[in-house]
């Protein structure tokens, strides 16, 4: 008995591949996808791999009609050539009918696992003990190929040292592979050798994967604007730097007319400091401390203003009980309001994921990045962001009123990564508007 495994691109290369080494009479035992090709594990292509077996009785160029046996799939003839016989016109050698390709025959196709198809081997060999050395030699080398091809694929310096980066950078292990993945599948052997074109199509992707967000004009005055968040972030501070931002511009923009209104009673010195920032600014202030009050409060102002901007108490993100109350107080906004979660730049990977999840009740549509002044690392949000879909829309950095706000672009995250080498112009270039 003679045993083989053949690896083709595709079914009928693989059986001219049996015929040509072993003849027409072989039994196959197993059919299943394999990746080929390829360098250092890299740009491979799907193919198909056989194994089975020759009986001694059939050495190649034996007489007699040519025997085809697939132990996966009883009913042959439906999804491999049948056997071949004679027939009318067909002489010797028969005729071979087209097979059904793996997509047509859906479930058909499907690879057996191990025990099951060593169960149809013994059956149909009568438990013969070099079918299971056969089988078990088979399982051998496949568990030996799956072991060795990560190691492989690490071999590339190049790889190694953007992996680095990433690590460099605090990006999540989840991004990483990701990213990864996508520079495997789509640069080519040079570009992997190229450390700096690699670098700049790292870079490029990054940049795809960081949402901006664009508000769309309100149907109807006034625009508004609600910042929840936890406890620390600066929210009174943003609140602050985004009025000034829309009621004194910068020269040739329309100012607006704005107005602050806080809910935030738990904080101690809270109210006092939104009502400072809007006297120096000459803004009004007003406070509620209901769901009713802020009703009433945002109809006065509705009459005559471009834009309400609404200051709210912080929470922990694990204090359910608070998050609601806050969320029925604000419901009294209307449904036109937008909510925007405001985090801090420094926040860990783990925190980030938990107060995205305890702030999802609030619908916010975008986040706000504070203190970006305060980290060195920003890969933590820009991973999380992309994970859970959340665009940005607006940094801050420091304390300052009323600059240090600006609506938030791919190039200045890009531009504080660690590591890289890059081209601000030509990254401004790539995602201009935002993008």
């Amino acid at each position: 008995m003679v045993q083989f495994t053949e690896q083709a691109y595709n079914w009928e290369e693989c059986l001219d591949k049996i015929r040509a080494n072993y003849g027409e009479h072989f039994t196959i035992l197993s059919r299943k996808a394999v990746r080929m090709g390829g360098f250092f594990g890299l740009f491979t292509r799907e193919g198909i791999e056989v194994t089975g077996y020759v009986s001694n009785r059939y050495e190649k160029g034996s007489p007699g009609f040519p025997v085809i046996h697939d132990l996966n799939h009883p009913g042959a003839s439906a999804v491999l050539p049948q056997s071949l016989s004679p027939g009318p016109g067909t002489g010797s050698s028969g005729a071979v009918r087209e097979p059904v390709s793996p997509r047509e025959s859906g479930s058909r196709s499907e690879i057996l696992d191990f025990e099951e198809a060593k169960r149809r081997v013994l059956a149909v060999a009568g438990k013969d003990l070099t079918m299971q050395q056969v089988l078990a030699t088979v399982q051998e080398i496949n568990e030996k190929i799956d072991k060795a091809a990560p190691a492989v694929q690490e071999e590339n310096p190049n790889l190694k040292q953007l992996g680095d980066f990433f690590e460099l950078n605090d990006f999540s292990p989840q991004y990483r592979e990701t990213i990864v993945a996508r520079v495997k599948k789509e640069c080519s052997l040079e570009d992997l050798e190229n450390f700096q074109v690699l670098q700049d199509t790292v870079l490029e992707m990054i940049g795809e994967s960081i949402g901006i967000y664009e508000a769309r004009p309100p149907s109807r005055r006034p625009r508004i604007m609600i910042l929840v968040g936890p406890t620390g972030v600066g929210k009174t501070t943003t609140i602050a730097k985004l009025a000034a931002a829309y009621a004194l511009p910068e020269p040739g923009i329309r100012p607006l007319s704005v107005r602050m209104i806080t809910i935030d009673s738990l904080r101690i010195g809270a109210r006092n400091q939104i009502e400072a920032y809007g006297g120096i600014m000459g803004i009004p202030v007003a406070y509620a401390d209901s769901r009713e009050e802020l009703a009433k409060t945002v109809a006065l102002f509705s009459e005559d203003v471009d834009l309400i901007l609404v200051d709210t108490f912080g929470k922990s993100p694990r204090d359910a009980v608070k998050l609601g109350e806050m969320k029925q107080i604000l419901d009294a906004c209307g449904s036109r309001a937008e909510t925007h979660l405001v985090l801090t730049a420094a926040t860990k990977t783990s925190d980030l994921f938990d107060i995205l999840r305890q702030f999802e009740p609030f619908a916010y549509r975008s986040v706000i990045i504070t203190k970006m002044d305060e980290t060195i690392k920003i890969g933590n949000i820009i991973s999380v962001l992309a994970e859970k879909g959340k665009p940005i829309s607006y940094i801050t950095n420091g304390q300052t009123v009323p600059t240090d706000i600006q609506k938030a672009a791919v190039a200045d995250f890009l531009c504080n990564l660690d590591g890289f080498q890059l081209n601000r112009q030509k990254i401004e270039g790539r995602f201009s508007a935002g993008r």
